[in-house]
């Protein structure tokens, strides 16, 4: 919101009428940002940013010459008619013009390329840091606050680096060259611009107050008309309207939004008309009154009409840039603001990072034993553990499985295997090293994941399936997808492997989702699998041709399942029953029958509920 509003400020309003954003000073108030920490990041490139100072000193500068040679020409060249003198005189108008222009373009290339590296830098940084967080700041955080700040406030903070810091440079020089000069031709006339001034500002900046305010309204009614153009045109929010029937109220809410926007837009371009109206006035009546000056004997002093030309033609271009120097307080605190909450995302604590002395362990000769030593783990947030006390041996290629009632801990337990989480006490080891002192790019290796939910990228089938393992085959990529029973699907599609999913893998079915997702698991070829409810929301059909990928998947790997329906984990070599995070019971399946616990009672559920849905 704040880059949009600086956005409309700029150009709703003109730069000569902004005031500070209260949400600005409140950023800052709350994350304040040194400056040093803000031009540390220009380090690098201090040699450009010293030639563009140079360039934008050295063209405002050539460019007050224009106004000397006009009243060269005015009051020598042309009542002499020394043709000499006016050819020299336009020759240098000419030559300024060039220069300036020539000057210009290098000082754009220059800033526009320091910009650019430093907010490529930021981009990256910030990227790569967020990729680093736990699984808990994305639940807490929404994806769009994670979006604006990587792209919005990173891209708002390009016109800081090549507009502000520019402008004020090239503004500072230009208004204290051209009040040299005007002093110079005539300090009587150059204290009447001075005087007129201040009130004409006052006048401009009230009326863009009033157009600040308008653009507020507009921005949260095109914020309203976008949220309902993402909510009822995306696939989500077009199957939700027609199998609600909402299309219709969605339509006229859209309308009613829409309508309001009319009428704001309508009182901003009115409210924009003022200001320009009155910065015409302002630009036509100080001009006007230095004609009046001049004209009086008290106040002309002599003045010549090359002098007057002059003069003018620099009053005129001294308005401008002088308004906007007036407003660097405000680019500036709105530029720190966006600073401040990029920082804030770069200075997030990383909570499951690399150690810093790793174990080196080889992927190719880890034999998969797990052992979770009195494990214990509690949310941020959590009243009570979600784990508690869990002491478990998993042995190399065996297959463990865990069942429970909802929040009974299965998923936190099976996290805690791929490193999503760390326990809060007790630890998990891998052939008896603990997972902490691993680096987490050889854990991905070793332990695969097969999620309930299969998140597809919007690309091919096959670069969805090599995301996996970027340096894979056409041929292991088939071998994979034949293993996990989704071949012959694939095949079947219009370009085959080369078929694009669709906006989140709308083109396939959850069965075929969660195959591609088990063939993406067995591209990689991890050591260990965990399994977190892969087939609890498919159909008994589907599920079992899932369950033949998954078969397939677990062959010779060490196996954690969460289950849901127990007739997915009645042959594992061993069943866990989790029960408020503890332990309740562990055995087979007939162990556990036999002896009419937890179990017994859950597969009981399970027959009813399963003959009921007969």
């Amino acid at each position: 919101m704040v880059v949009v509003d600086d956005i409309q400020m700029q150009g709703g309003g003109g730069r000569g009428g902004r005031t500070r954003d209260p949400a600005d000073r409140a950023q800052l108030e709350r994350s304040p940002v040194p400056l040093r920490r803000v031009t540390a990041l220009f380090r690098p490139y201090r040699a450009q940013v010293a030639t563009v100072v140079a360039l934008i000193v050295a063209s405002s500068t050539v460019a007050l010459a224009t106004p000397f040679l006009v009243r060269l020409v005015i009051d020598e060249a042309l009542p002499d008619q020394d043709v000499r003198l006016l050819a020299w005189a336009v020759a240098g108008m000419v030559s300024v013009t060039v220069l300036t222009a020539v000057l210009g373009v290098v000082q754009t290339w220059l800033s526009t390329t320091v910009g650019q590296r430093v907010m490529h830098g930021l981009r990256t940084a910030v990227f790569g840091h967020l990729q680093r967080q736990s699984l808990g700041f994305f639940t807490r955080t929404r994806g769009g606050e994670v979006q604006s700040r990587l792209m919005n406030d990173i891209g708002g903070m390009q016109s800081v680096v090549t507009s502000t810091a520019t402008s004020l440079a090239s503004n500072a020089t230009t208004v204290v060259g051209t009040v040299v000069a005007m002093v110079a031709l005539s300090w009587r006339l150059s204290l009447l611009s001075l005087v007129v001034l201040p009130p004409a500002i006052v006048l401009t900046r009230r009326v863009a107050r009033m157009r600040r305010a308008v653009t507020a309204q507009r921005q949260r009614s095109l914020a309203d008309l976008h949220g309902q153009v993402e909510e009822g045109l995306s696939v989500s929010g077009v199957l939700l309207g027609k199998t609600l029937g909402a299309g219709p109220a969605q339509s006229r809410r859209f309308a009613t939004t829409s309508e309001d926007l009319v009428a704001l837009e309508v009182r901003s371009q009115l409210a924009g008309r003022w200001r320009m109206a009155t910065m015409s006035i302002v630009f036509a009546g100080i001009p006007a009154l230095i004609y009046l000056f001049a004209g009086l004997p008290a106040t002309s002093g002599g003045m010549t009409i090359g002098t007057l030309v002059a003069f003018t033609t620099l009053q005129g271009a001294l308005f401008r840039p002088l308004m906007q120097l007036l407003d660097v307080g405000v680019s500036v605190t709105s530029s720190m603001a966006l600073f401040s909450r990029v920082f804030e995302y770069l200075d997030l604590p990383v909570e499951i990072d690399d150690p810093a002395r790793p174990v080196e362990l080889d992927p190719a000769v880890v034999r998969g034993e797990l052992r979770f030593e009195h494990v214990g783990f509690t949310y941020p947030d959590g009243a009570r553990p979600a784990l508690d006390d869990v002491d478990l041996t998993v042995p190399a290629g065996s297959t463990l499985a865990l069942v429970g009632e909802t929040g009974s801990g299965k998923s936190t337990l099976a996290s805690l295997v791929a490193r999503l989480a760390d326990p809060t006490s007790g630890r998990v080891t891998l052939d008896g090293v603990d997972l902490r002192d691993l680096r987490l790019a050889t854990l991905a290796e070793v332990v695969g994941v097969v999620a309930q939910e299969t998140y597809l990228l919007h690309t091919t089938v096959r670069e969805n399936l090599r995301h996996a393992k970027p340096e894979a085959t056409d041929a292991e990529i088939e071998t994979a997808a034949r293993r996990a029973q989704v071949h012959d699907v694939i095949a079947a599609l219009p370009a085959g492997y080369d078929t694009v999913v669709g906006a989140r893998g709308y083109r396939f079915s959850g069965g075929e989702k969660q195959r591609l997702a088990i063939a993406r698991t067995l591209l990689r070829d991890p050591r260990v699998l965990v399994l977190d409810e892969a087939t609890s929301a498919l159909d008994t059909r589907t599920e079992r041709a899932v369950q033949v990928a998954l078969d397939e998947a677990r062959r010779g790997r060490t196996t954690i399942t969460i289950a849901h329906r127990l007739s997915t984990v009645r042959d594992a070599d061993r069943i866990v029953v989790l029960d408020g995070g503890r332990v309740a019971e562990t055995g087979t399946h007939a162990e556990l029958v036999a002896r009419g616990g937890r179990y017994a009672d859950l597969v009981a559920v399970g027959e009813r509920e399963a003959v009921l849905a007969a």
